[in-house]
């Protein structure tokens, strides 16, 4: 009788790193590594075909802007369709496009598979943090999001360095094609996971026809905007501007970003469930606008790699906790509109940022990008800092 309450007290639902946990973590690698291959690549492609500084700005805005508009179906799916079709549907997607990059030969073509590639996108990410938020036990979440996103953010940090150095070594038919077998292995281990089965509900809005965002994500979603812009300023741009300023060394800016990234993640999951998102959100922003300045001024390696520091450091905290936050209140029904309303403003962050910076670098050079993207930031902390008194005063804390 006494064992009793140990088998079912509270150690095992507590426990984060479990058999499924680990295969969406793999998983989330694998793709994020295919797909991160590409991010600094694409632009040199699209230069080698012939294009310019605001091709290459569409060029990602049409991707994420694909796949914002398939994310609320994505989310919506989730909770009728199941985890698995619309996870695995996603990575098949992307695969297959990924693939066909290696076959291409003009711009047009190139635009037309980046449209396909963001549903695929759209679908896996969409998916891969909600099927996360699904195995993490909820008093850990901030914790367990962490270390999911990490899984994909040290895929970001390696994979540009990846491709960048693979591009130098082989012909892009190959880069492409060895992108697609990370997203292959990806689909290998989402086969492996038990996926939580959908939950019936009487307030399921299925039927909704404009219902393409959780409300309960909105606050954490706009803040998120406010910070990817930065995101896409550094994976399209930095290396061709990193060449304009005669800097060397691209590929260590991100390995020196996975470091501190990493570091990020052993502290600022624990901080966000113990202490709140005001902990996280505010150094953490802090230190991403440090981080655009530098990246702004940029007259050597070693700032270039300072500015690494503070972003990984910036980045890796802001983004799980943001992340965490956004679905926490939502209903169990509805995590898979909240997960889709926050990468939904996570694309639009990084699409609406590349075209504006497009448009910035041929008008004014490469360092505006990053000085526009230290003002988004500051918008994106007196947005909070407005929403924090806001409801403190509503609470009368």
């Amino acid at each position: 009788m006494g064992s009793q309450p140990n088998m079912q007290g509270a150690p095992k639902p507590e426990r984060i790193w479990t058999r499924d946990f680990v295969f969406i973590c793999l998983a989330n690698f694998f793709v994020f590594l295919g797909f991160q291959m590409t991010l600094p690549t694409i632009p040199l492609f699209l230069k080698d075909l012939g294009g310019s500084d605001q091709l290459v700005g569409v060029v990602v805005g049409v991707f994420t802007f694909s796949a914002l508009l398939f994310r609320p179906y994505a989310g919506h799916a989730l909770e009728s369709k199941g985890r698995a079709f619309v996870y695995m549907t996603g990575l098949a997607i992307f695969v297959i496009s990924i693939g066909a990059y290696a076959f291409i030969a003009s711009i047009a073509l190139l635009f037309a598979i980046r449209i396909v590639q963001g549903v695929g996108w759209g679908f896996s990410t969409t998916a891969g943090g909600t099927i996360a938020t699904d195995l993490i036990p909820p008093k850990r979440r901030g914790e367990g999001m962490g270390y999911f996103g990490l899984s994909g953010n040290i895929a970001l940090a390696f994979g540009p360095a990846l491709g960048l150095t693979l591009v130098g070594m082989i012909s892009f038919t190959h880069l492409f094609l060895i992108c697609a077998t990370f997203g292959f292995i990806a689909l290998i281990f989402s086969s492996q996971i038990r996926y939580k089965k959908v939950e019936k509900s009487e307030y399921k809005t299925t039927t909704v026809k404009f219902d393409i965002f959780e409300k309960t994500a909105l606050q954490p979603s706009v803040l998120l905007f406010f910070i990817t812009t930065t995101f896409g300023g550094i994976a399209t741009f930095l290396p061709l501007h990193a060449i304009e300023q005669d800097v060397s060394g691209i590929q260590l800016y991100f390995l020196v970003y996975a470091i501190f990234l990493m570091i990020s993640r052993t502290f600022a999951g624990r901080i966000y469930d113990n202490k709140g998102h005001v902990y996280v959100f505010l150094p953490g922003a802090a230190m991403i606008v440090i981080a655009m300045i530098l990246l702004s001024w940029l007259p050597s390696t070693t700032v270039m790699l300072v500015a690494a520091g503070f972003y990984g450091l910036g980045f890796g905290s802001v983004q799980p906790a943001l992340q965490a936050w956004s679905v926490e209140k939502a209903p169990n029904n509805r995590k898979g509109m909240a997960n889709a309303t926050f990468f939904s403003f996570f694309d639009l962050g990084i699409g609406l940022g590349a075209m504006i910076f497009g448009l910035l670098a041929s008008a004014f050079g490469y360092g505006s990008i990053y000085v526009t993207s230290a003002g988004f930031v500051m918008l994106s902390i007196m947005l909070y800092t407005y929403l924090l008194v806001k409801a403190r005063r509503n609470t009368g804390t």
